[in-house]
């Protein structure tokens, strides 16, 4: 079983189901993934003013963003290697990084695109853990429309579709 452990930078951000549907998504995406090894994965919920800070603190982006990755592993997308990962020497859980979401955004997008709230944080939850294992988006090529794939099918099996 993985662990997915939730802070919030501001009290009370958020909904009550926030930490349950970030939880049920990220482990979707890693069972849709086929990893089966225990794995960690750290996310803070936050808000445009904590992600704007941690976006141009670490990628040099002076703007607020929806969600933030930053995988502690440089893994191939679908080909799940747990022996080329980082782990905890505690637990022996596989660390795969650090998700940032940002809350209200989630509110606005999941209104602005007719989907709600609950669609819109779980998407990028997990949106994220794929990040987290390997997947991008850099160009509108390949790796994208893979992405994309994988993305749909996650959350079509959390039957939470658009």
């Amino acid at each position: 079983m993985s662990t997915v452990t939730i802070a919030r930078d501001k009290p009370r951000l958020g909904r009550p189901e926030t930490a349950a549907l970030v939880k049920k998504a990220v482990a979707a995406a890693l069972r849709a993934e086929g990893v089966d090894t225990p794995c960690h994965v750290d996310v803070l919920l936050t808000d445009d003013e904590g992600i704007h800070a941690i976006n141009f603190e670490h990628r040099g982006v002076d703007a607020p963003t929806d969600v933030l990755s930053f995988p502690l592993n440089e893994l191939t997308p679908g080909d799940f290697d747990p022996e080329a990962c980082e782990r905890d020497y505690d637990t022996g859980e596989v660390l795969l990084g650090d998700m940032v979401i940002d809350i209200p955004r989630c509110e606005a997008q999941g209104e602005e695109y007719g989907h709600g709230y609950r669609r819109e944080v779980s998407y990028l939850a997990v949106h994220s853990t794929l990040h987290l294992l390997g997947y991008d988006h850099l160009d509108e090529g390949p790796e994208k429309a893979l992405m994309r794939s994988r993305e749909d099918a996650i959350m079509e099996s959390l039957q939470i579709t658009r």
